[in-house]
């Protein structure tokens, strides 16, 4: 298919969904109005082109993406059953008394989202079925839960060199030819990621901190961000017999399922393969499938027969899962549906972004700052960090090859990394935030706002970093100043938000 060019027009789709996601306050009709602009340009204003368009583009992301919604769907079962058979309240019950404070709480979920970094759709849901009890008894909002989750997620993703977001990553720096070991030029980015790396840190102070900052503090959030559709046991009664076993059996299984079957589907069993390569040939979606499949098979072989549940009230559980997740399932299919109509076959809404780029005459001491925030845009717009890598890398790399600065692709690498996490990290379309709303139990448009303060404060202090790693090319300086700068703006933050509370 030709691409064709659409200019500035390519913009407005994802502009259209984010401004109407944050003024109607509602997602699913501001992504669908999204798609439809998109179509409505593409089609040249024509209704019937319009219809087939989006219609089309919808049809195209459910078929690819269909792996993820059953597993979606499987792993709402799965949370259903575990909380009807009394998993879950018991695991509630055994963690309250070993972690009874907000700290010692927010401290376990940031811990547990750092452990799980091999996939961040992985992530975002086992770690919020998992510490949702725990953070719910210790007055934890809902809210700072998906924080905490989405905060986890990707940052941890794009530094670990074993997961699946290196290996796209990898991938992606392999095929512009630039290098032999497009491994270790990734490895390399890992110190100048300022983004995740900043993420992090942010994370650990307010889990050891009593204070928030922006609309996180406050205290009407905790009723107010919960998600009740999410809320399985308010149809079913809860078993009293459960045991924490029976939440984490089911669980610890999904987990080692999904992890035997990435290598299964990335060919490590059949010799000749490392580790890392495995996992960078995997399968991570079908995986995922599999895994919550055979978690859900050992609930069964569980509470069946210590008659926890009954056969019908199981079956009742995995359909009352699948309709909790009905919400989350139709935004990300919308999202995957903007992101679509953006793309190269459609309004190439990146490759505009990419021109742009390449025909400004820019200082390159400047360029990884101004390529963080290019980044950032269009992670933002689009709702998806990969398909920013995928855009991005492709173009810099030759670039910087070409003007003879290889020594500065570490930082550009890692400018680029930073900035579509960033863009992912605070976009109301994007996958991740979706998700960890749904992991959470949390409204989904109050996660995206009550975010946005902690990524924005995470970036000011990014792009600084960047600005001084731009003229320095030393790692050890420029993540010294953005650490410094990152303290700075969140003192400025917080002290914003107590004026406001006053």
């Amino acid at each position: 298919m030709e691409v064709m060019d659409f200019g500035i027009l390519s913009i407005i789709p994802p502009i259209i969904a984010i401004a109407l996601a944050l003024i109607t306050k509602e997602v699913i009709t501001s992504l669908l109005v999204g798609v439809v602009s998109g179509a409505l340009i593409f089609s040249a204003y024509n209704p019937i082109g319009t219809l087939e368009t989006t219609f089309g583009v919808m049809t195209e992301k459910m078929s690819g993406n269909a792996s993820m919604i059953l597993f979606l769907a499987l792993l709402g079962s799965l949370v259903a059953v575990v909380t009807l058979a009394g998993g879950s309240e018991a695991y509630g019950k055994w963690a309250s008394s070993k972690i009874k404070t907000k700290r010692g709480a927010s401290l376990a979920t940031a811990g547990l989202g750092m452990l799980i970094f091999i996939d961040d759709y992985f992530n975002c849901l086992t770690v919020g079925t998992v510490m949702r009890p725990v953070t719910d008894k210790n007055g934890i909002s809902r809210a700072k839960l998906a924080y905490l989750i989405d905060s986890t997620a990707a940052p941890i993703c794009i530094i670990a060199p074993v997961s699946s977001w290196a290996a796209s990553v990898i991938s992606t720096i392999g095929e512009t030819g630039a290098t032999a070991d497009p491994l270790a030029m990734f490895m390399s980015s890992i110190p100048f990621n300022f983004y995740a790396l900043l993420t992090i840190a942010s994370v650990i102070f307010f889990c050891f901190s009593s204070k928030e900052i922006g609309p996180m503090g406050n205290p009407d959030l905790i009723t107010t961000s919960i998600n009740e559709e999410a809320d399985v046991t308010r149809e079913f009664e809860v078993s009293q017999k459960g045991t924490v076993l029976d939440l984490v059996i089911p669980i610890v299984s999904l987990i080692i399922f999904t992890i035997g079957f990435m290598l299964y589907t990335g060919g490590y069993f059949n010799g000749g393969m490392s580790l890392a390569a495995a996992f960078g040939n995997t399968n991570v979606n079908m995986s995922l499938v599999y895994g919550v499949f055979l978690g859900l098979l050992v609930a069964f072989a569980m509470y069946i027969p210590r008659k926890l549940v009954t056969l019908s009230g199981f079956m009742s559980g995995v359909t009352v899962g699948i309709k909790s997740m009905v919400p989350a399932i139709s935004i990300l299919i919308l999202a995957w549906s903007i992101g679509g109509i953006c793309g190269s076959d459609y309004l190439n809404t990146g490759g505009f972004i990419g021109r742009l780029m390449e025909t400004n005459d820019i200082s390159f001491a400047m360029l990884p700052a101004i390529v963080f925030i290019v980044a950032g845009f269009l992670a933002f717009a689009t709702g998806t960090a990969w398909g920013t890598f995928g855009i991005l890398v492709p173009i810099l790399v030759p670039i910087i090859v070409n003007l003879g600065q290889v020594e500065m692709m570490p930082i550009m690498l890692g400018a680029i990394f930073s900035g579509s996490v960033f863009g992912d990290h605070c976009s109301p379309i994007s996958d991740t935030t979706i998700l960890s709303s749904a992991g959470a139990g949390c409204k989904h448009i109050i996660h995206v706002s009550t975010q946005i303060p902690y990524a924005a404060s995470v970036a000011v202090a990014s792009f600084v970093g960047f600005l001084v790693g731009g003229y320095t090319n030393n790692v050890f300086i420029s993540l010294a100043v953005a650490f410094a700068a990152l303290a700075a703006v969140i003192a400025v933050m917080l002290k914003v938000t107590n004026k406001q509370k006053v």
